[in-house]
């Protein structure tokens, strides 16, 4: 009987496996693709080992206008979109998580409401509220707005992360004669710094990889992002240069890349609350 639990076991386990590694294989194709390509000099649509390998794709496409400048731009408006959601987030999430609200409830039902909503839904009141305002082609109007699209999920993560600190160290820094403020600042943000890492994170890469936001209210092609200037590798009739595209998508997605590994190197990931109480 043992043995046929053990044998039915390592069926569905193998099974398991065999899925989950189809599943690896349809999302490596691309990154297959994107690489060979990126160094084939007449890289066609199918993925194939170049002839001689070559860095001319990253030479025509790494310049001031073409990838430098949007990616500095992608890296000002997602940085800004992600400093301005953890803050708002922190503020928002810390009397949701401590005090028992009248409308706490209902609030956050309208908070995981809203991250649901898509962007195209509400577009074209906001482009009309950016036109009312002078906001349209405005760096910081766009910023804002991204940072206002990941701030109902980044209120609901922060909370979720505020609500695994015990209330009874801040009770002891109010006894201590600090403030609500105070006590955010000294004991509950320094043990939520990893939750507030993946906020920042998810926010970051939320506006990073925006095309429709900053491709409809940003008119200046010298201030849009680097998920805009992908559109401009897509030529007339169909023509499209494959070894640039790809060139160009390996240096989109390095500093998402950079920012996993930094941010897991850095901050481990994990929360560490034992012995923060004395029993």
């Amino acid at each position: 009987m043992v043995s046929v639990t053990s044998a039915r076991r390592r069926s569905v386990s193998t099974a398991v496996n065999l899925v989950l590694a189809a599943i690896a294989l349809a999302f490596l194709a691309p990154l297959l693709w994107l690489v060979t390509a990126a160094f084939d000099a007449d890289a066609p649509l199918a993925a194939q080992l170049p002839a001689a390998l070559t860095l001319d794709n990253f030479g025509q496409v790494l310049d001031w206008e073409t990838s430098i400048r949007p990616l500095w731009n992608g890296l000002l408006m997602s940085g800004g979109a992600a400093l301005i959601s953890v803050v708002a987030a922190v503020l928002c999430a810390y009397p949701l998580s401590r005090y028992q609200l009248r409308f706490r409830r209902p609030f956050l039902y309208v908070v995981l409401f809203a991250s649901g909503l898509p962007m195209t839904a509400v577009m074209v009141p906001v482009y009309s509220m950016f036109v009312r305002l002078e906001l349209i082609d405005s760096m910081f109007g766009t910023t804002l707005f991204l940072a206002a699209t990941s701030l109902p999920i980044a209120i609901w993560m922060t909370k979720n992360f505020m609500d695994g600190v015990p209330i009874a160290l801040e009770e002891a820094a109010w006894v201590d004669g600090a403030s609500a403020m105070q006590a955010l600042r000294a004991v509950v943000l320094p043990l939520i710094v990893p939750g507030v890492a993946v906020v920042a994170i998810f926010t970051f890469i939320t506006a990073w990889g925006n095309f429709f936001v900053p491709f409809v209210l940003l008119l200046d092609p010298a201030k849009q992002p680097a998920s805009v200037g992908v559109f401009t590798f897509f030529g007339q009739g169909g023509l499209i240069a494959y070894g640039q595209l790809a060139a160009y998508s390996i240096l989109y997605t390095a500093p998402v890349i950079a920012l996993y590994l930094i941010v897991g190197r850095t901050l481990g990931g994990a929360f560490n609350l034992a012995g923060a109480i004395k029993r």
